[in-house]
């Protein structure tokens, strides 16, 4: 279940459904990704594989776990909203993420809503057939455990940025300096494809669409960044980060 194409079907927006995880090419280190062969013939048999548009809703914050989605292409954001509906994205999911999985274990409402941001393909799997898969896959079952600890990480770092980070230009820059780390295995991790707006990247640190964009000219300015069309390009990752730890 991870983003490149094994047996492919051509699909809409120009998308290649991954039809079969057991011969996946690229199975890369994520949760459900390059599993032993049984295990992975075993998932093909649980999951159901849809492509969904931009701005699909996988699933909504306090709804009751239906089970997990897997995104093998595509990007979703996760979001949480105030009774007064304020909106804060927590994270961006990507390819081999696994969405709603705390939710699913526990058998509580999803904790937050999962939006596409640009059109993609997830597996789903139920939450009865996930949990027999863990009882007969015990190896794995402790790589859900080791997931969810990492979730909860996540978690805390991301309460840590917007609580205590002093000012919304260390809060972006912290930011920035996350996608670098998200992207380090590609062969240029400077260069980071922009998927989120202005507004969007505004959710994600607690401060208004104005204070990003003229952060982002700032940081321009002084040559901290470079934007070309969609892709952002970090120029000065050392002052980012001397931005952040002053």
């Amino acid at each position: 279940m991870c983003g490149a194409a094994g047996i492919q079907m051509r699909a809409p927006y120009g998308l290649n459904i991954i039809d079969n995880c057991a011969t996946c090419p690229v199975r890369e280190e994520h949760l459900f990704c390059n599993l032993p062969l049984p295990a992975l013939q075993r998932l093909n048999e649980i999951k159901s594989t849809a492509v969904y548009p931009k701005s699909a809703v996988l699933f909504i914050e306090g709804q009751m776990p239906r089970g997990v989605f897997v995104l093998c292409t595509g990007k979703a954001k996760l979001s949480t909203s105030s009774s007064e509906g304020k909106t804060i994205i927590l994270n961006v999911a990507r390819a081999g993420d696994v969405l709603g999985l705390n939710a699913t274990i526990s058998n509580r409402p999803y904790e937050l809503t999962a939006e596409m941001v640009e059109p993609g393909q997830a597996n789903f799997i139920t939450r009865d057939a996930l949990l027999q898969f863990l009882r007969e896959n015990g190896e794995i079952a402790l790589r859900v455990a080791e997931q969810l600890s990492r979730n909860y990480y996540e978690a805390f770092e991301e309460v840590r940025m917007l609580g205590l980070a002093s000012s919304p230009s260390e809060k972006l820059a912290t930011l920035l300096l996350s996608w670098t780390a998200n992207a380090v295995k590609s062969s240029d991790p400077s260069r980071i494809t922009m998927t989120l707006t202005h507004e969007e990247i505004a959710e994600m640190i607690g401060t208004t669409r104005e204070t990003v964009s003229r952060l982002f000219s700032e940081f321009k300015k002084k040559q901290l960044l470079q934007l070309k069309g969609t892709t952002l390009i970090i120029r000065n990752k050392s002052a980012l980060e001397k931005m952040v730890h002053s």
